[in-house]
């Protein structure tokens, strides 16, 4: 059995058993697992691919190579089974034991032979399942602390890790872009990313107009946009791609404000 097929059979066993009555928070981390559960199926098939050459070649992240990315989504999966046993729990588990270990982690993960990698990223994927699984369903409203995003309700959790995966899957640069996203996703990452700018004094006003996949056109302020603040337009990949510092901005319409650091 291959790694993407292993993969495969994992993912059939990862959602949470809903009870008959699901609560908004059940609903809510449900529909993010099952998410979570596609997005890592490409993951575990894009990383089978790799060579130890591609491994060490750059990702489009600067000064990350491949290997540096799959770590740092295997890192992720374990820090996000923090956040979940903090909700199970009620006992502060923080992400990280801080900014430098979880550096040190990924560098030394990043030097690691294809298999190890690929063992490693397929045994916290699993931890995470499992964590996300046996969580009670009372637990999802339970409230956890993101280090960058202050605190929010643990049924947000799955939808932290699908951002991880698909994002990160775009970083890997073995052809999946942002336009490869289901139209719904890209929608809700573009809403997400542009949430992640409000109330920023260092972010510059702007109005953005996207483009989607369908043909849809919707309209955000990137924070205090005000009448004279500039109108940014495009596909709606290529904004998520500025919002969150993978392009310039130059393949939008309009003058694109430089951002600072999205997170």
């Amino acid at each position: 059995m291959s790694f993407a097929d292993a993969a495969q059979v994992r993912s059939d066993r990862t959602s949470v058993p809903a009870p008959r009555e699901q609560s908004a928070a059940v609903q809510d981390a449900v529909t993010g697992l099952a998410e979570v559960d596609r997005a890592t199926e490409v993951l575990y098939e894009v990383v089978a691919a790799l060579d130890l050459t591609a491994l060490r070649g750059p990702s489009l992240l600067p000064g990350w190579s491949r290997g540096h990315v799959v770590t740092h989504v295997a890192r992720n999966a374990d820090a996000l089974v923090n956040l979940l046993t903090w909700a199970k729990t009620g006992v502060e588990h923080l992400m990280y034991p801080s900014a430098a270990d979880r550096d040190a982690d990924i560098t030394e993960g990043a030097r690691r032979l294809p298999q190890l990698l690929r063992a490693d990223l397929d045994a916290a994927c699993q931890r995470f399942a499992t964590a996300a699984r046996e969580l009670p369903a009372t637990a999802w409203e339970a409230e956890v602390v993101h280090p960058k995003g202050g605190v929010f309700l643990a049924h947000r959790v799955p939808w932290l890790r699908l951002r991880e995966v698909w994002f990160h899957l775009v970083d890997l640069d073995r052809g999946i872009g942002f336009e490869d996203l289901p139209v719904e996703l890209l929608e809700g990452f573009v809403e997400d990313a542009v949430g992640q700018y409000a109330d920023r004094p260092d972010v510059p006003g702007a109005r953005l107009e996207v483009t989607f996949q369908d043909g849809r056109q919707r309209s955000w302020a990137l924070t205090a946009a005000s009448e004279t603040s500039p109108t940014v337009s495009g596909a709606a990949a290529d904004v998520l791609a500025w919002l969150t510092g993978r392009q310039s901005g130059a393949r939008l319409n309009g003058t694109a404000p430089t951002l600072p650091k999205w997170l």
